[in-house]
C-alpha cells in the first residue's frame, strides 16, 4: 500500500496501473512450444478436436499443454472454428400434407410421465402431418417391435391404412444390412409387416425433418404430465385408459382443418389378419428329422404323412408377444412342440440401447435368484456364503439414494434373515466353546 500511495502521489491515477499491462505474462508458454504443437496438429491431427489432440500430444509427443490453451492456439492458427462462429444449418419449414392420412409421423419419447408417482416409461406418439391431430398414444416400458405392433394395429383398426409412416432411423424401422427376412435391401420386422399391408415407411434424415412429432413430444411433456397429475394417474394401465379422452380433447381444440377434405386412409381388407401380420416372423430350414431351431429352442414337428414331405424345406416361424410360436410351411400349419428351453441370457447378447434398462433389471433379478440358490446349497461353504451376503449388503442401495424394487424385496429380506441366522449361529458356537474352556479349566470333562 505504501508503494501504491507513493506512485499515486508521483504520477496520479496512472501510477496505480500495473506496469505489466499489455506485456506477455511471466507464466506464458514458450513460442517454440506453441509453434511445435500447432505444426504437429496441422500435420497429423487436423481433424482432431482440441481435447483429443491434447491427449495425443501428451501421449505420443510428450507435449504437456492444457486443452483450453491448445484450443486458443488452434483458433488463432485458423485450424479450429469456435461453435459460435460455425455456419448453422438451415432447416426451413415445409408445407403440411393436404389430406388426412397421407403422412403420419411416429416417434417414441422416454420421459417421467408419472413424475415421482411411477416409473419412467416411453410414450409412442402418432401425429397426422396434415391436421396435427393425435392419432394414437400408448404408454410402454421401452420402445420395441411388439409395442409398435400393438400400437399400429390399434391405429389401423381405428382409422384405416395411411399412405405412409414417417419415423426416425431407429433399428425398429430401418436396417443397413440384409435382414432375417432375406430381402436384398434389408427389412425390419416392422417394415415387413407394413409391406404386407401395402403401407410405406419413410425414415427422416434428421430430427428437424419430423419436427411436428418432436414438438408434439414437448407439448405432451407439459400438458399430459399435468393432466395425469390432476387425475393422480400413476400406472401405465391407468394412463392408457385415460389417453383416448386426452386425445379427443386435444384434437377438438388444436386440430387443424386439412386443405383437402379427402381422407387418404384405406380400409382393411377381409384377408388382412393383423394378429398374424404383426408377429415376429423369420424363416428357418427344417431338418430331415423334422426339427426347427428358433431362438435357442428346438421345435419337434409331429411326424406323419402330412408333415414328412416338408422335411428339409424352408419353414416360416411366427412368434406372438406372449411367446406363442407357430410353424407354417407353404401356408399350412405344422403341429409342433418345444423340445427344450434355455431361459438364460447369453453373455454376448446384442441389446438395443433403449431396451437396456429393462434388460438390466431382468439380469439383476436373475443374479439375485442364482445367489439365493447358492446360499441354500449345502455344497457352498459358510465362508463363501458370508462373502455373497457381504457383497449384496455392500451393493444394496441406501434408503436415502433409492428404494429397493418391489420384485427384489423378497430376496433382500432373505439375505437379511440369513445374515441374522449366521450371527446367531456364530454366537452359539462361541458360547459352547467358552463352556468347554471353562470346564477344562476346572478339571471337568466337557459335555
Amino acid at each position: 500500500m505504501r508503494r501504491l500511495c507513493a506512485a499515486f502521489e508521483e504520477r496520479g491515477p496512472a501510477g496505480l496501473v500495473s506496469g505489466k499491462r499489455g506485456q506477455p505474462s511471466n507464466r506464458r508458454l514458450p513460442d517454440e512450444l506453441r509453434s511445435r504443437a500447432v505444426e504437429i496438429v496441422r500435420d497429423r491431427y487436423l481433424d482432431f478436436g482440441p481435447t483429443l489432440a491434447c491427449e495425443k500430444l501428451l501421449e505420443l509427443h510428450a507435449l504437456r499443454v492444457s486443452k483450453e490453451t491448445l484450443r486458443a492456439w488452434l483458433i488463432g492458427a485458423g485450424i479450429w472454428i469456435p461453435r459460435r462462429e460455425r455456419t448453422r444449418a438451415a432447416h426451413q419449414p415445409r408445407h403440411r400434407r393436404e389430406c388426412l392420412g397421407e403422412l403420419v409421423q411416429i416417434d417414441g419419447c422416454e420421459h417421467a410421465w408419472f413424475e415421482e408417482r411411477g416409473p419412467v416409461c416411453s410414450l409412442l406418439v402418432y401425429v397426422d402431418d396434415a391436421t396435427g391431430r393425435l392419432m394414437e398414444l400408448r404408454f410402454v416400458e421401452v420402445e420395441s417391435a411388439f409395442d409398435y405392433f400393438a400400437s399400429t394395429s390399434g391405429y389401423l383398426r381405428r382409422h384405416g391404412k395411411p399412405v405412409a409412416f414417417y419415423s426416425d432411423k431407429h433399428s425398429i424401422f430401418r436396417v443397413n444390412h440384409e435382414g432375417s427376412t432375406g430381402r436384398a435391401r434389408g427389412a425390419t420386422q416392422f417394415g415387413r409387416a407394413l409391406t404386407e399391408l401395402n403401407i410405406e415407411i419413410i425414415c427422416a434424415n434428421s430430427p428437424q425433418a419430423k419436427g411436428r412429432v418432436e414438438r408434439m413430444n414437448k407439448t405432451l411433456q407439459d400438458r399430459l404430465v399435468k393432466e395425469l397429475r390432476l387425475r393422480t394417474v400413476s400406472t401405465m394401465e391407468a394412463g392408457n385408459a385415460f389417453l383416448p379422452e386426452f386425445m379427443e380433447d386435444y384434437n377438438r381444440r388444436f386440430g387443424c382443418t386439412p386443405k383437402n377434405p379427402h381422407d387418404a386412409h384405406r380400409p382393411l381388407r377381409s384377408d388382412e389378419d393383423l394378429s398374424r401380420i404383426f408377429t415376429w416372423q423369420e424363416e428357418r430350414t427344417m431338418s430331415r428329422n423334422l426339427v426347427v431351431h428358433f431362438k435357442r429352442v428346438s421345435y419337434l414337428v409331429e411326424p406323419g404323412p402330412e408333415t414328412l414331405p416338408f422335411a428339409g424345406k424352408r419353414v416360416r416361424v411366427f412368434q406372438w408377444d406372449d411367446g406363442r410360436v407357430e410353424l407354417r410351411c407353404e401356408g399350412r400349419l405344422l403341429p409342433a412342440s418345444p423340445f427344450d428351453k434355455n431361459r438364460c441370457v447369453d453373455q454376448g447378447a446384442i441389446v438395443e440401447n433403449k431396451r437396456l434398462g429393462a434388460v438390466l433389471s431382468v439380469m439383476q433379478a436373475s443374479q439375485l435368484q442364482r445367489d439365493q440358490a447358492r446360499l441354500r446349497s449345502k455344497k457352498v461353504t459358510l465362508r463363501e456364503k458370508e462373502r455373497i451376503v457381504a457383497a449384496h449388503v455392500a451393493a444394496r442401495p441406501s434408503t436415502a439414494d433409492s428404494a429397493v424394487p418391489d420384485g427384489l424385496s423378497e430376496v433382500s429380506s432373505f439375505l437379511e434373515r440369513f445374515e441374522a441366522e449366521q450371527k446367531a449361529r456364530q454366537k452359539a458356537h462361541n458360547n459352547r466353546a467358552a463352556l468347554r474352556r471353562k470346564a477344562l479349566a476346572q478339571g471337568q470333562r466337557p459335555a
